[in-house]
């Protein structure tokens, strides 16, 4: 493969970048899926409030069942950050004026009110974990199209647990691995490549979407701030990108001039300590004049490689590469 401008593979013009009405469309169908999914729980969780408060036949009963108790806190507006601030008749308190303010001035429906209090707090957990629904998503799709392009290549590789922080190998069966994956390992001609999503990277001091090391699994550590993990050695980066899995063409020109200043920002902060790696971008909405823009940028050796993340040819390209890199 031509590594000096492996994007012809996938490009012609500035065109191949902009995302269709069709993909927005799509895009957008898709991140309401994803909403519902993620609400599925709360809804659940409102339901089993229902029932519960039923018991009770005036909103002061309510105290009296302990296990909705936390339920109440969250109706009264209490988030779960909160709680731990708060004395125990602090809480009490809190629901002492739920009730007050607005369950016992709502009569008959008091609990309906609460159910509705309930859900509003809810909501606004949900609203925030949503902000960059499109970014996880985002990541998703590439770690997806990474894993295909190492089956294709017969490589085996493992897979960083974003919650436990494990290092675990490949098998037979990895469906949905890419819902708590935060980063993959593989070995190829006898060089190890290890590739970590949203990460600090010491030399640029900001979170950087995706970086590609020349490393091994275990020679990095993300837990703890250690000098001597592999991240900390500059010369150890191969590649860095920026992922913008927004959809919404509305945002597309932000998007755009966040992603321009962080690749800078990295390209600088490098360049300093004499490594040049290279960058690459991977967008969901790319408008005419952003894409122009990373095109002429993609020309001129700024940027590497670039793909419309709504484009599954070019994703899959562009996958290629970075396992080849």
């Amino acid at each position: 493969m031509n590594h000096s401008q492996p994007f012809q593979h996938h490009l012609r013009s500035s065109n191949d970048l902009v995302t269709t009405y069709e993909a927005t469309r799509a895009g957008f169908i898709s991140l309401a899926l994803e909403k519902n999914r993620k609400a599925t729980p709360f809804i659940a969780e409102a339901r089993a409030l229902k029932i519960e408060a039923s018991n009770a036949k005036a909103p002061a009963e309510l105290l009296q069942i302990k296990k909705i108790k936390n339920s109440l806190l969250t109706a009264a507006g209490i988030s779960e950050k909160a709680l731990k601030y708060l004395r125990e008749e602090d809480k009490i308190e809190a629901i002492k004026g739920l009730i007050e303010k607005f369950l016992e001035p709502a009569g008959d429906d008091f609990i309906e009110e609460l159910i509705y209090r309930f859900l509003l707090t809810r909501g606004d957990k949900l609203g925030g974990s949503m902000r960059n629904l499109g970014g996880i998503i985002g990541e998703r799709k590439l770690s997806r199209a990474i894993i295909s392009a190492l089956a294709i290549s017969r490589i085996s590789y493992q897979w960083l647990h974003s919650k436990s922080m494990n290092w675990i190998s490949m098998s037979n069966d990895d469906t949905d691995i890419e819902l708590h994956l935060k980063g993959l390992s593989w070995q190829r001609e006898g060089n190890w490549r290890t590739l970590i999503y949203n990460i600090m990277v010491p030399m640029v001091k900001k979170n950087v979407d995706l970086c590609l090391l020349k490393i091994k699994p275990e020679e990095i550590n993300l837990e703890e701030k250690k000098n001597e993990s592999a991240h900390y050695t500059p010369s150890n980066y191969i590649a860095l990108g920026e992922l913008k899995g927004g959809i919404d063409p509305a945002g597309a020109d932000e998007h755009w001039k966040t992603a321009i200043s962080a690749l800078d920002r990295i390209r600088n902060a490098f360049s300093k300590k004499s490594h040049f790696p290279l960058t690459f971008f991977v967008g969901a909405a790319i408008q005419n004049s952003m894409a122009a823009e990373i095109f002429s940028q993609l020309k001129s050796g700024i940027l590497a490689n670039a793909a419309n993340l709504t484009n599954e040819d070019q994703v899959a390209s562009l996958c290629s590469w970075i396992v080849n890199l």
